[in-house]
């Protein structure tokens, strides 16, 4: 698990500070394990909480599987090998059969090695497409739960803005959704990049990331996963 990029991890600063947060990061833009837990440790239990978090796991470098030693940076770890217990993962048997290997006294050859890293890479493919099914089922069933609930009203908070309008979480589901500009009121909304808010011309007023607000769920398309919300 390899250090955060940089510009990410310098995004996620400026993304903090706009919601009222610090993220240390040193002058080369390097981030360290403790600096992220302060962070976490600044955002516990409030309402931005799960936005920060988010936010910063997506900064994160995706973890893979390898024969060259990387460490791991989310456990702080400068050696790092998979091992998994109770259940056993493929790379976990490969690591078992490494070690059996050397307890025996044999040594790992190099035709080992390629056959190893073959593994690794296929094992890193499979990961990634595991984990895209699985938010895909997440999202196709908090969509499909909706349907029964047209018409209703929700707390939730503002979880992303756009020039067409918010997203919003649903507090008791996590389900997501948008309302469109149209349906925030009678002004011209600009967005505002710099501190993650649509702001209206008119009458000033303003709906950031963070904000907590209600919303009546008004349409479900559950082809495209999607919710379509007004304003409470």
């Amino acid at each position: 698990h390899n250090v955060p990029d940089k510009d990410k991890i310098s995004e996620l600063a400026v993304f903090a500070k706009a919601l009222g947060y610090t993220l240390n990061i040193n002058k080369d833009g390097v981030v360290t394990a403790k600096d992220l837990n302060s962070l976490f440790a600044q955002v516990s239990g409030k309402n931005e909480e799960s936005l920060i978090t988010t936010a910063a796991i997506r900064t994160m470098a995706k973890a893979i599987y390898s024969t060259e030693n990387s460490g791991h940076f989310g456990l702080a770890f400068e050696y790092y090998t998979h091992f998994t217990s109770p259940i056993r993962r493929y790379p976990d048997l490969v690591v078992h059969r490494i070690m059996a290997k050397l307890i025996a006294g044999e040594s790992i050859s190099d035709v080992d090695a390629i056959f190893f890293q073959k593994v690794a890479n296929h094992a890193s493919t499979q990961e990634v497409a595991a984990q895209e099914a699985e938010r895909a089922s997440i999202k196709y069933k908090q969509t499909e739960f909706m349907m029964n609930h047209v018409g209703e009203e929700f707390e939730g908070i503002i979880s992303g803005v756009a020039p067409f309008g918010l997203f919003v979480i649903l507090n008791d589901t996590g389900a997501e959704g948008m309302i469109h500009i149209s349906k925030l009121g009678e002004d011209y909304w600009n967005l505002d990049e710099k501190k993650y808010r649509i702001v209206g011309e008119k009458t000033g007023k303003f709906f950031t990331l963070g904000d907590k607000i209600k919303v009546k769920i008004e349409a479900v398309d559950l082809d495209n996963r999607k919710l379509e919300m007004r304003l409470v």
